[in-house]
């Protein structure tokens, strides 16, 4: 079980609105929610990132953004231009699709050039690697979860949230997990609405979260007295939540 070394859930959770509509005034109340919780980023589409980077100057929150989103089917030299755009307009964080199609096609060559070519293009900002798990046999996400650590990612992340198979599992988690071991990240995204799915997935080993519910999450468990530590051992103890409780994770 996973005991996380940060005393509030908001500083695991990467802030997000990556729907197609989002407005100008969206991104503005999430950047101003993200400073007032100290997310640990704002997850944004690339074309918000040069104002994502002017809201959030001096804050603690990262501007972190998505690459080949969501389909991650672009050739890497795209996805590394791409890339290099995003950290010239102030990422500080990439979020990248893997080649989907070339992990079920077992290409595991052009999987591993593929995230090394963002990785590269990064310049050492913060890599997490979207492997779209619900589509993944167990084998198949342990070898591209090692791919991407061997590739110099800091992250492995379960789901882009748009595929229609699903979105995080403790499962999945769980194996990111055991595979990277403890020098990789391990982000759970997708479907996560709740407290208890937010903790379940911690204590699975997530060390980051990705949730368009930030806001709920954090001001429900960050006012429990009950240590963040305790809560993720024990999710029961967290018995005045205000979240809707879900169900959007399985075991």
């Amino acid at each position: 079980m996973s005991v996380p070394t940060v005393a509030r859930i908001a500083a695991l959770i990467d802030h997000t609105i990556l729907k197609a509509e989002a407005t100008r005034s969206d991104i503005e109340m999430l950047c101003a929610e993200a400073r007032e919780f100290d997310f640990a980023s704002v997850c944004v589409n690339p074309v918000w990132v040069p104002l994502c980077h002017d809201l959030l100057s001096g804050a603690a929150s990262m501007v972190a953004t998505v690459v080949a989103f969501p389909l991650g089917a672009s050739e890497p030299a795209a996805k590394a231009n791409e890339t290099s755009l995003a950290v010239s307009e102030g990422a500080d964080e990439l979020d990248m699709v893997a080649a989907i199609g070339h992990i079920k096609s077992g290409d595991w060559s052009h999987v591993s050039r593929d995230i090394a070519a963002v990785v590269a293009a990064a310049a050492g900002r913060t890599v997490k690697v979207i492997i779209e798990s619900a589509v993944l046999t167990d084998d198949e996400i342990t070898r591209v979860s090692i791919i991407a650590r061997d590739a110099g990612a800091n992250f492995v992340k379960t789901s882009t949230g748009f595929h229609a198979a699903g979105g995080a599992t403790l499962h999945a988690v769980s194996l990111i997990g055991k595979a990277v071991g403890d020098a990789t990240g391990v982000k759970a995204s997708g479907g996560i609405r709740d407290c208890d799915a937010a903790l379940r997935m911690v204590a699975a080993g997530a060390t980051r979260i990705g949730t368009s519910s930030g806001v709920r999450i954090a001001r429900c468990l960050d006012a429990d007295a009950t240590p963040l530590g305790e809560l993720v051992k024990h999710p029961e103890r967290h018995t005045a939540c205000a979240t809707s409780r879900v169900r959007s994770a399985s075991a």
